[in-house]
């Protein structure tokens, strides 16, 4: 099995060992315009598998739309520069943050 530390290593060494004919190496020769459109239409089609009550591959869409967003996602962190460990500090920083909307409700239990 992949995890994404793993996918975004491979991502990172087929944009500096470009594997022609592959997908990620098409996205990467289109650049930041094509790569930022596969990470809109992804988003969106997150959004239609989870609200969408007859999706064409069962419950298991909201998963393969996920994981479709995900490899985007790297590819534009990639592309970008930004390493996922970056992101990984960044969801660290967080963990028991509680945020600024003033319309939920306080949590005590954190």
């Amino acid at each position: 099995m992949q995890d994404l530390d793993e996918l975004y290593a491979l991502i990172k060494s087929r944009k500096e060992n470009p594997k022609k004919g592959s997908y990620t190496d098409y996205l990467f020769t289109k650049g930041l315009d094509k790569i930022l459109k596969k990470v809109g239409e992804e988003s969106t089609e997150v959004v239609v598998a989870a609200k969408n009550p007859d999706k064409p591959r069962g419950d298991g869409e909201l998963v393969y739309e996920s994981a479709d967003l995900l490899y985007h996602l790297c590819v534009l962190w990639v592309e970008q520069g930004v390493s996922f460990d970056q992101i990984k500090v960044e969801l660290a920083k967080r963990e028991g943050l509680m945020s600024d909307f003033k319309d939920r409700p306080e949590v005590k239990d954190l």
